[in-house]
């Protein structure tokens, strides 16, 4: 098992790049950027994922695909953490130029593997990316996908998870960053979700249902589902949005803000300690 004070240490860090990212850029979306701060740093820091910085392209990888595009400030902070670029580059966020697009971009950020930025595409990609790699038999590449909760009212993720069920992708690993809101407000409001869990039951996923901020329960979450054979697997995390700035923790309407000079100084001062507040997702009443 990998050593959850790595991953705990890159969590931290990746969360106050986040903010001084968005900071910088005047613009961005940090609610779900540090709700899945945890699964991120779990995938790159907890040897999870396969990968090498100095060779993105390395066949023998692991596919890492975000399909909640508009949360790239944690994937960013998460490829320089792990060296695929210089660290010099994240304050470039969104400026003209910049490989650092508001949403990946394939073409001109090292390690990015799909453009992704409008909801419900990346689970289709990621299925037939799947589909594709079996056909390498022993020792294939897993190809890992995170939506968001909200993504899941995109009809094209079902006809995916259908997909990929029928098809026996036991290669395949999404994980829903459950916190329970989106731009407009809680999700039970905008489009009730009701159980995740027996929805992807129902299509034939594998399900473990885990707490999205605790490392050494993602490690074995993560561990276990590479264990599972014939179907595609689903980790439904359990996350706060916002955490680990509690005037973000739990308010959509940080979903994609900017802090103010103020803010920036309040956050990063504060992510200096662990948030108080514990995860959970929000029930439909």
């Amino acid at each position: 098992m990998a050593d959850t004070k790595r991953i705990e240490g890159a969590a931290k860090r990746i969360r106050l790049d986040i903010i001084e990212m968005i900071a910088a850029a005047g613009s961005g979306h940090p609610g779900g950027s540090l709700s899945a701060a945890d699964i991120v740093a779990t995938l790159y820091f907890g040897g999870v994922l396969r990968y090498d910085p100095a060779s993105p392209q390395w066949p023998e990888r692991d596919r890492f695909i975000l399909s909640k595009g508009h949360a790239a400030p944690v994937l960013y902070a998460a490829l320089a953490e792990a060296g695929f670029f210089g660290r010099e580059h994240l304050s470039t966020l969104r400026k003209l130029g910049s490989i650092l697009q508001g949403h990946p971009d394939m073409k001109k950020t090292p390690g990015v593997e799909v453009s992704t930025g409008s909801l419900g595409q990346g689970l289709a990609i990621a299925s037939g990316l799947a589909a594709s790699l079996r056909m390498r038999g022993e020792n294939e590449p897993r190809v890992y996908c995170l939506l968001g909760d909200g993504e899941l009212q995109e009809g094209e993720v079902w006809e995916a998870a259908m997909f990929a069920a029928h098809q026996g992708l036991d290669n395949l690993c999404a994980i829903v960053d459950n916190n329970g809101l989106q731009i407009d407000g809680a999700c039970s409001d905008v489009v009730c979700l009701g159980e995740i869990d027996a929805k992807f039951r129902a299509f034939g996923w594998e399900v473990i249902d885990v707490d999205g901020h605790d490392p050494k329960a993602l490690l074995e979450a993560f561990s276990r589902a590479t264990t599972v054979k014939g179907v595609p697997t689903v980790l439904v995390a359990r996350t706060v949005k916002g955490r680990g700035v509690s005037f973000m923790e739990h308010k959509a309407d940080w979903h994609g803000k900017a802090p103010s000079t103020e803010q920036t100084s309040d956050a990063l001062a504060e992510l200096s300690c662990p948030s108080s507040l514990a995860p959970g997702p929000m029930k439909c009443e």
